[in-house]
Order: C-alpha cells, then sequence, then structure tokens
C-alpha cells in the first residue's frame, strides 16, 4: 500500500462539518417550527453541536435586537 492511498483513507474517514446554508436552513426553519423530521435527525447525526448552538444563538440575539430597533422606531414616531 502507498503512502498516498493511506492519507486518502483519513481525508475520507474525517467526517466533514455543516455547510453555512444548511446550518442556517435549520436554525430558521427550527424558528419558525417547520423543520422536517429527515432534516431534524440529519442535524442531530451531526459531528458537533457547536455550528448549530452558535448560529441558533446569533439569530436569537439579532433576531431580539432587531424588534427593539423596530419598537423604538415606532415609539419615537409617536
Amino acid at each position: 500500500m502507498t503512502e498516498s492511498s493511506g492519507a486518502e483513507n483519513k481525508d475520507q474517514q474525517k467526517p466533514k462539518g455543516p455547510g453555512v446554508l444548511k446550518v442556517m436552513q435549520s436554525i430558521l426553519a427550527g424558528a419558525f417550527g417547520v423543520q422536517s423530521d429527515k432534516r431534524r435527525e440529519e442535524d442531530f447525526s451531526s459531528h458537533s453541536p457547536w455550528p448549530y448552538i452558535i448560529a441558533g444563538v446569533l439569530f436569537t440575539a439579532s433576531f431580539v435586537v432587531g424588534l427593539i430597533v423596530i419598537v423604538n422606531l415606532v415609539l419615537a414616531s409617536q
């Protein structure tokens, strides 16, 4: 066996993390409550929960800040 085939096997065994688009789709679908069971199973079988945790915290924080800004704009116009 050559060393190149050994390196290829290591690369193939290394689990890939979810892509940014997939994480954002899962976060948005979960926030609106429309996520399918298939997608939820894929998310929970992911290598690491950290991308979902970080994206969820960022989404929640930006949602709350957005609501605060909208409320302040509405109250300032009265």
